[in-house]
């Protein structure tokens, strides 16, 4: 944990006393300064939630990351979340994120409904997660989606400024283009995903 501190320049008596505060309410947070964390009971860690210890060179000390989880934010193994990022979660939401993903800065995530991000993902900075239109646009010929869940899989790399919208799936192994919209079912696997709307432009690539 020191290493870990000196390494973000954090006040490691203070990272401390708030990992043991967390640990004696059942959650394993390692937290820097800069974060609030409402809701708390509706946050479980099956490993451990590192918040605001990834160094951005964009990034300052007083930016903060805000968590408002009226759902349920469920982190399994370790996860990493830097500083400015907001996850706010509906009354019946749920988020899961999976071992060894971590979230670039100023990130948003918004779920009424359902999300869940696999393992080893890496999402970059501004990026945003919106399962929900919150306003009701009506018009003759309307399609209705079966699922409003966001899923992404396994090793998924997002680039910077990408907004993900409601029924969207990304399958394992795939690269989403920098300042991509997507919206839909994908089906293939390590493909690149660019544009708006985003589609696949090449097959078979790795990272």
């Amino acid at each position: 944990m020191y290493a870990i501190c000196r390494q973000a320049h954090a006040n490691f008596l203070l990272v401390l006393l708030k990992y043991v505060y967390y640990k004696l309410k059942g959650k394993d947070i390692l937290c820097n300064s800069g974060a609030v964390i409402k809701h708390l009971h509706n946050l479980t860690t099956k490993g451990q939630l590192r918040i605001g210890f990834d160094a951005v060179a964009f990034m300052h000390k007083r930016d903060f990351t805000v968590f408002n989880l009226m759902g349920k934010l469920e982190i399994t193994g370790t996860v990493r979340i830097a500083r400015g990022c907001r996850v706010a979660i509906g009354n019946e939401g749920v988020v899961r994120i999976g071992n060894g993903t971590f979230i670039n800065p100023f990130t948003r995530v918004v779920i009424a409904h359902e999300m869940e991000v696999g393992e080893n993902c890496a999402i970059s900075w501004n990026c945003q997660f919106l399962d929900d239109d919150f306003h009701e646009l009506r018009y003759e010929g309307k399609k209705t989606i079966p699922s409003h869940a966001i899923r992404i899989g396994n090793k998924v790399w997002i680039g910077s400024n990408v907004s993900v919208y409601k029924g969207t799936t990304i399958p394992d192994g795939c690269v989403i283009a920098a300042d991509s919209v997507v919206k839909g079912l994908f089906t293939e696997k390590n493909a690149l995903i660019a544009g708006n709307p985003a589609k696949i432009v090449k097959s078979n690539v790795s990272w």
